[in-house]
């Protein structure tokens, strides 16, 4: 006779991580969540002062950022990424975010591990002002290795109807707005690990640095969707983009509409250090690096010349660096780094 833990699965942790990780769970919430802890669903109401809301959702993960962070036991900052991805997805369509349910995906279940994980997750939607509403812990025995894990989420957010942020109004003189990034986020990163494997050893200093290689490529996501939220307050922009996987091309022109082109001007920001390391070092082509990474600009706001200076001081009070890094005119649809 063969049980449900001989096959792999204890069910034992996974009641004792229900108990470690309630109360962090419940410390997101505000008196808008119906439900509780531990029940098959969680709810949250509509905050007030909307009239029309239109709710919006998005999903996503860390990526193999997470295969790194494995390797090395510095799982702290997954959380951060995995609010970024979602969240500021939400508020590029002009959303504010309000919930998030996560997934986690373990070879075996570790209890330390993933209360590490929930733990970083919560800390991140508390800065963000986001309820974590609950998740799913998964164990797959024999189907990822042991001590491998996968992290994703699902983010609820809000938006009045006809508030959304609408590509179509971008227009000819409209400017690019680009917000800091420092790190790499949780894009490109199966290049990043290919370029490790071959000329960066993890527990070495990063190049010019006297910080460990892992510590510098494994650095947390800044989550802009705050700082978005308290910009919509101020501005209308015609458009904003949240600079993931495909970097500034493949981004921007997503919500560039037929008949315009983009221009962004490198030289109008300073890359960070460890994408210039990850270029030399991997022998990477530039066109490559702008299509993989977000090479220090990590969120775009499209706006008219005459709203730059107010989106520059909104994100400013936000404590985030912006700096105009390009322009919008007529030509053939398409992104152009120059």
């Amino acid at each position: 006779m063969t049980s449900y833990e001989q096959s792999g699965v204890n069910l034992n942790a996974a009641d004792e991580l229900v108990d470690r990780i309630g109360w962090r769970v419940t410390a997101t919430w505000t008196e808008d969540v119906v439900g509780g802890f531990g029940g098959f669903a969680a709810g949250i109401q509509i905050p007030a002062g909307f009239d029309t809301p239109v709710l919006m959702m998005s999903t996503d993960g860390v990526g193999t950022k997470a295969e790194l962070a494995r390797q090395t036991g510095m799982v702290e900052g997954l959380g951060y990424d995995l609010v970024a991805m979602v969240a500021d997805d939400l508020a590029a369509a002009g959303a504010q975010p309000i919930a998030i349910s996560d997934y986690i995906a373990i070879g075996r279940l570790d209890v330390d591990l993933v209360e590490l994980l929930v733990e970083s997750i919560t800390d991140a939607c508390n800065e963000a002002d986001i309820a974590l509403l609950g998740g799913e812990t998964a164990e797959h025995p024999g189907v990822m290795a042991p001590d491998q894990f996968d992290i994703s989420a699902t983010a609820l957010g809000i938006v009045e109807f006809g508030e959304e942020v609408d590509p179509k109004n971008v227009a000819s003189g409209d400017v690019i707005v680009g917000v800091r990034s420092d790190n790499l986020r949780s894009n490109g990163f199966s290049l990043v690990r290919a370029i490790v494997a071959k000329h960066l050893p993890l527990d070495a200093d990063f190049p010019d640095t006297s910080t460990p290689t892992a510590e510098v490529l494994l650095q947390p996501s800044t989550i802009y969707s705050p700082a978005v939220v308290n910009l919509l307050a101020r501005v209308q922009p015609h458009a904003l983009a949240h600079i993931t996987g495909g970097g500034l091309p493949g981004n921007l022109i997503r919500v560039l509409p037929e008949g315009l082109r983009a221009t962004v001007e490198r030289a109008r920001w300073n890359v960070p250090h460890v994408f210039n390391v990850l270029q030399e070092v991997g022998g990477v082509p530039p066109a490559d690096m702008y299509r993989t990474f977000n090479m220090g600009i990590g969120f775009a706001a499209i706006v008219p010349e005459s709203d730059a200076d107010a989106t520059l001081r909104a994100f400013e009070s936000s404590n985030l660096e912006a700096v105009v890094i390009g322009h919008v005119r007529e030509g053939n649809h398409g992104v152009e780094i120059r």
